[in-house]
């Protein structure tokens, strides 16, 4: 059988009653494999297909029977004793591929890919099934939740969290697409899509339930920022602004999107120094 149909077949059994106590060695020998492919980018929890991002749910399924069909037991980190059901992720083949990770505190989940020339500042965790594409950048304080999906040349400004999406297993996860730069703060949350060399402003909460005003195309958005797009935020009128109890009117957070400008683009670059 392959992967998929191996994962897919447990899945079942796990609706079927299956738990951690009843899980064989095959059984976990197959949530094994699944892992490492993960870990090889063989498998994404999500890809883009014909110009729309779309969830792998046995992907998605093969990770929370991770979770479904393991014990929690204790694992050594150091002197530290923690206890999970997944142990961390080796990362010997990081620095094959010219990637580094920092000490300490900067921790990588079983089952997370971690492409080629990345930098992984500390303290910043990566989840099972996150994908994080060459060249990337995690800084400081940065979260990169299960299954989101992080593109080539990327920089996640530090104190950034990228939430993570597992269920339901239809659901697309956070992607933010190659040539981003996320400032310090930002938050991207509950399967919004960065658009690709997008450029978005500290403190910015991207997330399917606030709107974005794109400029460019005149239009309100959800659940997107187009490519090739400068965001910030701003505050916009609520629909409770001539409410008694406020005083001067109330407002709700909005995103405002323009073209990405010549001086902000140089102002984002990579710095060639971080790679020598």
């Amino acid at each position: 059988m392959s992967l998929e149909a191996d994962v897919r077949d447990l899945w079942e059994r796990k609706q079927d009653g299956l738990t951690a106590a009843d899980a064989t060695d095959d059984h976990l020998a197959v949530l094994d494999d699944f892992l490492a492919a993960l870990e090889a980018g063989e498998i994404r929890a999500a890809e883009k297909r014909s110009g729309e991002w779309v969830a792998n749910a046995w992907v998605k399924q093969g990770i929370l029977l991770n979770f479904g069909l393991r014990e929690t037991v204790a694992r050594q980190y150091g002197d530290v004793t923690y206890h999970d059901v997944l142990p961390l992720r080796e990362t010997d083949d990081l620095h094959e591929r010219g990637s580094r990770n920092t000490p300490d505190g900067t921790v990588i989940r079983r089952g997370a890919y971690v492409g080629g020339d990345a930098i992984l500042m500390s303290p910043a965790f990566v989840n099972i099934g996150a994908h994080v594409g060459d060249g990337t950048l995690v800084d400081s304080c940065d979260t990169v939740g299960s299954a989101a999906q992080i593109g080539d040349d990327v920089k996640l400004g530090a104190n950034t969290l990228i939430g993570g999406v597992l269920e339901p297993v239809e659901s697309t996860p956070v992607v933010v697409e190659d040539g981003v730069s996320l400032g310090a703060g930002c938050r991207v949350t509950s399967g919004f899509v960065v658009g690709e060399n997008s450029i978005v402003g500290e403190n910015t909460l991207l997330t399917p339930r606030i709107p974005i005003y794109d400029l460019v195309e005149e239009e309100i958005i959800y659940g997107e920022l187009p490519p090739e797009r400068r965001a910030f935020t701003r505050f916009v009128e609520s629909s409770v602004s001539d409410h008694d109890l406020f005083d001067g009117g109330a407002y709700k957070p909005a995103v405002v999107a323009t073209d990405v400008e010549a001086e902000t683009l140089e102002a984002t670059e990579r710095e060639d120094a971080l790679r020598e």
